[in-house]
């Protein structure tokens, strides 16, 4: 090594350069920026792009996958796995406050990336009426902010706050914690 830069100096600038780079490409491919306010929800494969409003999410049926889109360019924030996003709808009645503060007419968001190893959460166990990710089966309790209610998951699923704008689901705010899983 040069005089006064040791392995972990070099380390820790690698990675700065590396973050810097991931920043500059999410700004120059609109795709890759996770969801915004202001964006429209759009059903996971949905060639058309169709806008999905509070009444095209079944009432206490599994979950459905769903991508934000810019509702000016109507690019979809496909770019990366982590912005893949679970809806699910739920009995306003049965969801927490703090839940219900970010539903929009029963209609919760949460990502699709467990927090344990960051596989997707894949499946929806109706008599628990839970979220669960098929890897390691960890367990999310949808109606209390996706709290782990069993398994490995370190923590609850980062929610993604909605509104309704014109009848359509709107994202309000970003995620309410960082996505993806804990590295150990």
């Amino acid at each position: 090594m040069t005089a006064g830069l040791d392995r972990r100096s070099v380390l820790k600038a690698t990675l700065a350069c590396a973050f810097a780079a991931r920043g500059t490409a999410a700004q120059s491919d609109p795709a890759l920026l996770p969801p915004q306010a202001g964006d429209l929800l759009v059903r996971l494969g949905d060639a058309k792009k169709t806008p999905l409003a509070p009444a095209d999410v079944a009432l206490g049926a599994r979950q459905t996958s769903a991508w934000a889109m810019d509702p000016a360019t109507r690019t979809l924030r496909s770019g990366t796995r982590l912005n893949q996003i679970l809806l699910l709808r739920i009995d306003p009645g049965r969801l927490t406050a703090d839940t219900r503060a970010r539903a929009a007419d029963g209609v919760v968001a949460y990502t699709a990336i467990c927090t344990h190893n960051g596989c997707d959460v894949d499946d929806w166990i109706v008599n628990d009426q839970v979220l669960s990710c098929s890897c390691h089966d960890s367990q999310f309790d949808p109606k209390d902010g996706a709290r782990v209610v069993d398994g490995p998951a370190p923590r609850a699923l980062p929610a993604l706050p909605l509104k309704i704008v014109d009848g359509m689901l709107t994202v309000a705010a970003p995620f309410t914690s960082r996505v993806g899983f804990e590295k150990g």
